[in-house]
């Protein structure tokens, strides 16, 4: 795999295993340090205030979604900018480090493969909507046959079941296990940065249980976080956690077909028009026909650009991962090379 240039990076910085850095006498946090720490926490605040919405209803529209996926993003390349700041040069790590980064980063990969192939799933079933508004600009009784049938396969199409998602949940407990607050002795770098990978990973194991419990519309794939109090953005995570939770979890007992925002206003579309075109157009409706004929495409449009735009943002997610373990590998083969000239090198001395 060749080095990108300028990759993002994703969990783990791609240099020194920060408990072997170090220090002599103390962990203690420098001035410096702590600024770099504050820094980082302060920005994960900001973001994590921004996910809790003025109203309660935009909550699980693709906008909010796509506001979070751009969080998560930002926030995995605020690691990069933090692991520069405490100038940790590129060095080996110890093997069970790259193991966990490495089997991290699979766990990922499967997550954004997931939700790609459902964004994808749900775009795909437009055409449907397509084939019958095209129907529905005729007067003709078997064009609304053709139209009953189209929302019919479209109805049918969005409520299957997606088998990638069904398996997020255990990939996200494996993830979830790994979140505590490392205790880091002998080491203030390495304090800073194992804080900094926890909010990460909260951040990231959180987000990533919304949108499965989104699309699986279970309450069983929403996590309850319990996080430690010392990070700067542990209250403002709480509050969000609580807000998001308390309306994904109303919104599932009431009963409605989905939870997604935009896919449920273009169901009710559908609902409004079915009835008519199963029994006839009367002649006193034309108006209102015509008017929830106009409404289904609005909802249909917004619905597809969404889902376009969230794809997006987790195919970015989804490279600067994939990138991270191409950067890590590339350095773990560069220091081997380096290993083995400095071996050779001394060989040829003592002969």
């Amino acid at each position: 795999m060749s080095r990108p240039h300028d990759p993002p990076r994703g969990f783990f910085p791609f240099g020194r295993n920060p408990f072997r850095m170090l220090s002599p006498k103390s962990s203690a946090l420098s001035p410096w340090l702590l600024s770099l720490l504050n820094g980082f926490e302060l920005l994960l605040t900001e973001r994590l205030k921004k996910l809790i919405p003025k109203n309660k209803d935009d909550i699980l529209t693709l906008s909010w979604m796509k506001l979070a996926m751009e969080s998560l993003c930002e926030t995995h390349n605020n690691i990069n900018t933090l692991i520069t700041g405490l100038q940790l040069p590129v060095s080996d790590w110890e093997e069970n480090w790259v193991d966990v980064y490495l089997d991290i980063s699979v766990k990922l990969l499967d997550l954004c493969n997931a939700f790609s192939s459902e964004l994808t799933r749900l775009n795909q079933g437009d055409l449907y909507l397509k084939c019958a508004l095209h129907s529905l600009q005729s007067d003709s009784g078997e064009k609304y046959l053709q139209a009953r049938s189209s929302l019919d396969s479209w109805r049918q199409h969005v409520n299957a079941n997606n088998a990638r998602i069904e398996t997020c949940r255990e990939v996200l407990d494996c993830l979830a296990k790994s979140l505590s607050l490392p205790k880091v002795k002998n080491s203030a770098k390495g304090k800073v940065l194992m804080r900094a990978f926890y909010g990460v990973k909260v951040q990231t194991v959180y987000i990533c249980s919304v949108f499965t419990a989104a699309w699986s519309d279970s309450t069983k794939d929403l996590f309850d976080l319990h996080v430690s109090e010392k990070p700067l953005w542990a209250k403002v995570f709480t509050d969000m956690q609580s807000v998001v939770n308390a309306e994904i979890r109303d919104m599932l007992s009431s009963g409605r077909s989905t939870i997604l925002k935009e896919l449920e206003r273009v169901d009710a579309s559908v609902e409004k028009l079915y009835p008519m075109i199963q029994d006839g157009v009367d002649t006193v409706e034309v108006e209102a026909f015509r008017d929830y004929v106009m409404e289904l495409g609005t909802q249909a449009e917004k619905l597809s650009h969404g889902l376009d735009q969230l794809l997006e943002e987790v195919e970015s997610f989804f490279k600067m991962t994939l990138s991270g373990r191409d950067v890590l590998l590339c350095n773990l083969r560069s220091s081997d090379s380096i290993s083995s000239s400095a071996v050779g090198d001394d060989v040829d001395y003592y002969d």
